[in-house]
């Protein structure tokens, strides 16, 4: 098993590499880059000069840049080198922890991506426990009722909202309940209030109740389906095995037999989620935190790729890439640790 663990470990580097070089190639082809968006403003501010000495005479300015300055701003975004040398600089910058300086802040990386971490700790971990402790019980709950009108409507409900995505579903929350509407229950967006700093502690927790009610839901309806019905079946299957019928047999009580003996292995297919919680935590949700403009990291990830940021967007590609894959060995590790009949070879 230390085998197939170790192949696992170095099979993340070419899956890293694969991954950051294809998101590479794909920003340096597309149009709208920094040199391009650059080269606009150049020509935007030198034609409002143009204009502006030709009001009098009238006529339209022509405006075009000397090559050599061209050429300058192509050096300083590093593009006037071949796509793979700058691919090979900028993987040998990230194997330093170097993830280089955004082009919109002028600051490092590494420091913007990590002014939102608590942001987005807060919500995907509030997320990931809401979503187990809610979907866990309600699982075993229509295992146990199953074929029953309660089993047919919840049903009807979990699938309904995993068919609805969640930056859809957000931006209906908001028109029904956001502040300004009919039924103004809840904040139009933010994190937390302007005014949080001057607030006592029980206007602290209520504030943020308040704001974060909307999106942790939100966050919730893609995976409430999943857990649900992976409960569900998961019950229902154990209950259909033979040491649960002896222990029927022996006269044990039902309820002992369902909370104590088959619920226990029903748990172990939910259990290998759990290797995804830290890219779950880290990774956020582009759309979602837009619809509330949250600025976490899925909303900085979002403005990156608008703007062309590549740096952060590069950097949030890094990030949540490695989390991505570590969490799939943590997920084969906790199977075997949780089900002793694994054996990975």
């Amino acid at each position: 098993m230390a085998t197939y663990f170790i192949r696992r470990l170095l099979l993340v580097i070419p899956t890293f590499i694969g991954i950051t070089m294809a998101v590479f190639l794909i920003t340096h082809f597309v149009p709208g880059g920094p040199v391009e968006r650059q080269l606009m403003r150049m020509r935007a501010a030198a034609a409002g000069g143009e204009a502006a000495a030709m009001s009098g005479g009238g006529g339209r300015p022509t405006v075009s840049l000397p090559e050599d300055a061209v050429e300058e701003i192509r050096r300083y975004y590093g593009f006037d080198k071949p796509v793979h040398v700058r691919y090979g600089e900028w993987l040998w910058n990230v194997l330093h922890l170097d993830l280089g300086n955004s082009y919109i802040y002028q600051d490092p990386v590494w420091d913007i991506i990590k002014s939102r971490f608590p942001v987005s700790i807060f919500l995907g971990l509030t997320g990931f426990l809401l979503s187990y402790l809610i979907c866990v019980p309600l699982g075993v709950l229509k295992a146990i009722r199953h074929g029953s009108r309660f089993d047919f409507i919840s049903s009807g409900l979990v699938f309904l909202g995993y068919s609805v995505p969640g930056w859809a579903l957000g931006t209906a929350l908001l028109v029904l309940l956001g502040g300004g509407s009919f039924w103004s229950v809840f904040p139009l967006g933010g994190f937390r209030p302007d005014n949080w700093e001057y607030l006592g502690f029980f206007d602290k927790v209520t504030a943020q109740i308040e704001h974060m009610f909307l999106p942790v839901i939100c966050y919730m309806v893609g995976s409430f389906a999943t857990l649900t019905i992976l409960m569900k079946n998961s019950l229902m299957e154990n209950l259909g095995q033979d040491y649960v019928r002896t222990a029927f047999a022996k006269g044990l009580d039902e309820r002992r037999v369902i909370f104590v003996h088959a619920l226990r292995n029903s748990l172990i297919p939910l259990a290998t989620g759990l290797g995804h919680v830290f890219s779950l935590i880290l990774a956020g949700s582009f759309l979602i935190e837009r619809v509330f403009n949250i600025d976490g990291m899925g909303y900085l990830g979002y403005q990156s790729i608008i703007q062309r940021d590549y740096p952060v967007a590069l950097g949030i590609l890094v990030i949540s890439s490695l989390l991505m894959l570590l969490g799939n060995i943590l997920s084969d590790v906790i199977y075997a640790l949780v089900d002793p009949r694994i054996r990975f070879k």
